[in-house]
């Protein structure tokens, strides 16, 4: 798989100056990129970021998003709250891959404190190029919403 055309970011403060790379790394490989903020290092709350982006992917302006906080787990349970969201905590390359190729995940989530910056390029660009494998997995993908 290429990379998409356009992918949806967004962090808190603890996230800023890696999502500032990240867009930089996605523009360099002819990515557009949708940036939800926050845009410093002044204190934030995740939420008034996550939300706008579930939105923007919801609505189809975009099939991938990247959100950022300090642990990615405030970011990830936020996510996770948009019924058409499957966003996946990725600390590892090996992880971005299987929640791709089994969870067909469409947001991905770092945790800028515990990853160094070349890791979370390398967990970004296979999460956004690794196909999702169906068959088998489809049928569980199916049943994870709620409602």
């Amino acid at each position: 798989m290429e990379m998409p055309e356009i992918v949806a970011i967004a962090s808190d403060h603890a996230g800023f100056e890696y999502k500032s790379a990240i867009i930089e790394f996605l523009k360099a490989k002819g990515v557009e990129v949708k940036d939800f903020g926050t845009d410093s290092l002044a204190s934030t709350d995740y939420p008034d970021y996550v939300h706008p982006l579930c939105n923007y992917l919801e609505d189809g302006h975009a099939t991938y998003g990247i959100l950022i906080c300090g642990s990615a787990n405030g970011v990830a349970i936020t996510a996770n709250k948009h019924q058409a969201i499957r966003a996946a905590l990725c600390w590892q390359n090996d992880i971005a891959e299987l929640a791709r190729q089994h969870n067909n995940a469409n947001v991905v989530c770092l945790p800028a404190r515990f990853i160094s910056l070349e890791l979370a390029f390398q967990i970004t660009e296979t999460f956004l190029t690794t196909d999702f494998e169906g068959g088998r997995h489809q049928n569980r993908v199916n049943k994870i919403a709620c409602c």
